[in-house]
């Protein structure tokens, strides 16, 4: 299992008139981490595409247990349980402190540019297995 996290601060932008982060910013922020944890891997997805390999979502979903708010510091937390396969799947937690906010996973496959499916390449493999936690 793959454990990863990054801090988010909910800017204004990102509320309603009821100052509650906007549900679909979640999406954008579960993308912040899975960016950030290539990047933390030496596999930066800039560099992933430059190489022909992209990971399309094929599925999203999220379950909000309470709100965020403007200005609140939170965690993203995300785990990838399984190794990738020619499928593979993030879940998520966005907490504020110990707070748990909101539950997702995202589904991805792999594909080159014009949209074939491709197993994962081996150095991909290889650098999630290093960062795995048993």
């Amino acid at each position: 299992m793959l454990k990863f996290s990054t801090e988010i601060r909910a800017r204004y932008v990102e509320t309603d008139r009821m100052n509650v982060v906007y549900h679909s910013h979640y999406f954008v922020w579960f993308e912040i981490a899975r960016i950030e944890l290539l990047t933390r891997l030496g596999l930066p997805y800039r560099d992933l595409e430059a190489q022909g390999l992209f990971f399309p979502v094929l599925e999203a979903q999220a379950n909000y247990k309470n709100p965020a708010h403007f200005d609140d510091c939170l965690k993203v937390e995300l785990r990838l349980s399984e190794p990738p396969r020619a499928r593979f799947r993030f879940d998520y937690t966005v907490k504020r402190e110990s707070k748990v906010l909101t539950t997702g996973h995202t589904v991805h496959a792999f594909m080159d540019a014009s949209g074939k499916a491709l197993r994962p390449p081996q150095n991909f493999l290889d650098c999630i297995a290093t960062y795995s936690v048993k």
